[in-house]
């Protein structure tokens, strides 16, 4: 049973990472901490790993269409890769209830985004509501401060910064929606990497078996997700997603606030 639920996670985090560069963190965190009840540190250590697979699969395919280009995004980049290790420093330092509660609560927020509107949707709704003229006029600078916040954000909390790295190459570099998620997916497989580094580091014991069911699982579930992802209908998934990110993340945070 324990090895069918890392299979499993592993899976559901290839098939989020192909289709809308989502992280590892919404699939497999929740699961190894609510139905095998892995510490939310290692299990986030897991999920920065699988993210590793999953989103360099998913680049892999990207690139193959064309849709990757990391030379306006080198900012970003370079920084969250620091980032992500100083953030997996300091997460071993916290409350493990309370990393694994603001995960769960993390997932919920990005699942309600979803069921609202599609991607596209609300990066149109930003774009009204937001003058983001600064941030254009001096993208470096924006890439860096960015890159810096996503890098913390991943490294502490084991997301691989996908959808964040994606709004911030559509909103402030004005990257196309395919282009920008390609770019992402490859720039989260650094991200994770290093997040990934940073946590096993601090770990008295590494869970190899763990990472290599989950890490395969990543690799299916990527590879299909990917190369299919173009053939599905935005709208539909995006609910779908929204959905399954509400459940999971409610799960997750319930059992760290109210039962441990």
């Amino acid at each position: 049973m324990e090895f069918l639920i890392i299979l499993i996670a592993g899976w559901g985090a290839g098939i989020i990472t192909g289709l809308v560069g989502a992280s590892a963190v919404v699939i497999v965190t929740p699961l190894l901490i609510t139905f095998l009840g892995y510490s939310p540190y290692t299990a986030i250590g897991i999920s920065l790993a699988t993210d590793v697979i999953a989103s360099s699969i998913s680049a892999i395919t990207y690139k193959k269409h064309g849709n990757i280009d990391l030379k306006n995004g080198m900012g970003i980049a370079l920084t969250t890769v620091t980032a992500a290790i100083i953030g997996s420093y300091f997460s071993e330092g916290v409350n493990p209830n309370a990393l694994g509660g603001l995960s769960g609560i993390m997932i919920i927020f990005m699942g309600i985004s979803f069921t609202k509107n599609t991607l596209n949707e609300q990066i149109e709704n930003f774009k009204d509501k937001l003058n983001l003229s600064f941030f254009r006029n001096h993208k470096v600078l924006s890439s860096i401060l960015a890159g810096t916040y996503i890098g913390l954000f991943s490294g502490f909390l084991g997301a691989g910064g996908g959808i964040m790295i994606l709004v911030i190459l559509t909103f402030v570099l004005e990257y196309k929606l395919h282009m920008a998620i390609g770019t992402s997916v490859l720039i989260m497989t650094f991200t994770a990497l290093s997040g990934a580094g940073g946590h096993f580091f601090f770990e008295q014991s590494i869970p190899y078996w763990e990472l290599a069911i989950s890490s395969s699982g990543a690799f299916m579930g990527a590879y299909l997700a990917a190369h299919y992802a173009n053939e599905i209908s935005e709208k539909k998934l995006s609910k779908a997603i929204g959905v399954v990110f509400i459940i999971l993340g409610s799960i997750s945070a319930y059992q760290q606030f109210f039962l441990s």
